[in-house]
């Protein structure tokens, strides 16, 4: 994986001139400074005391250990979610860092260092990544293996909705992969002490994955069947009409690609080869809307329920939607028992409609903010999305073996 440009480095000691400003709201959020005006304490105070705060939390939120060094605020793991960030510091530039400095209390999103990876661990996710789905295709789709996902189902078809609609097999599909998604993703404060954080990942990749490929390849099978509600584009009409319907949906359904969770581009905490967190992220695609997934996954239902105009869409769409607008409460609940007083500051400065916090001005964006997109995992998405558009024949081929 090449993502070696626009890295970001990080001030790791401030000048001794500079100032926390009162634009640096998590200060004063955590009562440090309570007027509206420049904390009066040095910044070296600022992140001494910030390192106290945390360290004081670390036994309730059971998270990173962290240690004051030279002034700065150093986490003993390199993925920590505390760092002295300046959007300067892209370009490294000399510009006074009196305006720009301040200490993330979440995780920069999308943030990715070449010089951090090991290829001990790349060689590892491609072993467990690779067993992973050998197994679950064996387990649940290929002709020689157990054909659990046909038994799933006729499961379904015939014990529990009766039926062969594909609109009414797709809506119980994934309502069925929705409970055990967001189940298990509740049950990771309470497992993981007990299994640890690899294991429980394990576990749910195990489940999560057969029912959400099965899901997905039951759609594609049957997207175009089903009630046609309605016909956005005429056959028989203008032939231009139709290709600039398919651009606006098309470019609709790429921007959607990139409103992913941050979560998605850690590759070794998904494949479990580095510890699996539950990170608190603030940068990036967080400072536009805190649950980028919800507003992603609106777009793609959106586009391609318009594109299509069967009831199997509006079916599948209808709890694509409904089950991340769940999300959107399962997930805060999840963060502010795990992150407590951060998530709260995080949450005060975001909003989940996009743009809220933007224009209510409780985020202020950085100058230079388009730089935090312009990041290797986002190179990766780029790419990704516009050769998933172009493998779409292949996708339908191979989802066709299932005989679904």
């Amino acid at each position: 994986m090449s993502m070696t440009a626009f890295t970001e480095s990080f001030l790791l000691t401030p000048k001794p001139t500079t100032r926390v400003t009162d634009n640096v709201r998590a200060f004063h959020h955590h009562g440090r400074c309570i007027s509206s005006s420049p904390c009066s304490a040095s910044p070296k105070d600022d992140i001494e005391q910030e390192g106290q705060r945390r360290r004081r939390q670390a036994g309730q939120r059971s998270t990173r250990d962290y240690k004051t060094e030279g002034g700065a605020l150093f986490p003993d793991s390199p993925t920590s979610n505390t760092r002295i960030w300046s959007s300067s510091s892209l370009q490294g530039s000399s510009t006074d860092t009196s305006e720009t400095t301040r200490a993330l209390v979440g995780d920069d999103a999308a943030y990715f260092s070449l010089s951090d990876q090991k290829l001990q661990e790349w060689i590892y996710f491609t072993i467990a990544t690779g067993s992973v789905l050998a197994f679950v295709a064996w387990f649940w789709f290929l002709p020689f293996g157990l054909h659990g996902g046909d038994a799933f189902l006729q499961l379904i078809q015939t014990n529990m909705i009766g039926s062969t609609d594909p609109a009414t097999t797709s809506f119980a599909m994934l309502c069925i992969f929705a409970v055990a998604h967001s189940g298990l993703a509740g049950l990771r404060t309470y497992a993981e002490p007990v299994v640890g954080p690899r294991a429980w990942r394990v576990l749910f990749a195990l489940v999560s994955l057969p029912l959400a490929l099965s899901c997905i390849s039951y759609f594609v099978n049957h997207a175009h069947e089903g009630v046609q509600l309605w016909q956005l584009v005429d056959p028989a009409g203008d032939p231009s009409v139709a290709t600039a319907w398919h651009a606006a949906l098309w470019m609709v359904n790429f921007i959607s690609f990139l409103f992913l969770y941050p979560s998605s581009f850690n590759l070794l905490e998904i494949a479990a080869i580095q510890t699996p967190q539950l990170h608190l992220w603030e940068t990036g695609i967080i400072r536009i809307t805190r649950h980028p997934q919800a507003v992603g996954q609106l777009l793609w239902c959106l586009a391609h329920t318009a594109w299509l105009g069967t009831s199997t869409a509006v079916a599948t769409s209808s709890v694509l939607i409904a089950h991340h607008v769940f999300a959107t409460y399962h997930g805060d609940r999840r963060l502010a028992y795990r992150h407590g007083a951060d998530f709260d500051y995080i949450k005060s400065k975001t909003s989940i409609f996009p743009f809220q916090a933007i224009w209510e001005g409780r985020q202020e964006l950085p100058v230079d903010y388009w730089k935090e997109f312009v990041r290797g995992p986002y190179l990766v998405v780029v790419a990704g999305t516009i050769g998933a558009y172009l493998a779409h024949p292949y996708m339908q081929a191979g989802a066709a073996l299932l005989h679904w």
